[in-house]
């Protein structure tokens, strides 16, 4: 599997408040010129996925989602989405 490079989100910032209470995970700041920069250069269809990661030092960074799916091929089993549940014949519904 190729390993992609890291693209660092520039303009966005997250910090994580450790004495904040348990419901708050964190805080976003942006920089607005760069932020909006930074989308313009890597929106795909008008978004831009980022992903919040924690570095090995304990510091938290922005960094760009760049997963792209690989296109299914006829041959391949149809995904999870496409596959009918086991539904209960209308007989059987309680209602």
């Amino acid at each position: 599997m190729e390993k992609k490079e890291k693209v660092f989100a520039d303009g966005f910032m997250f910090k994580r408040n450790e004495n904040a209470p348990e419901f708050v995970i964190g805080r976003m700041s942006l920089k607005c010129d760069e932020a909006v920069q930074f989308m313009r250069d890597h929106h795909k269809n008008g978004w831009v996925n980022l992903n919040i990661m924690q570095a090995k030092s304990g510091s938290y960074y922005v960094e760009l989602d760049t997963f792209e799916p690989k296109p299914q091929s006829a041959n391949e089993p149809q995904s999870a989405k496409n596959v009918t549940t086991n539904v209960k014949p209308a007989e059987e519904l309680p209602f």
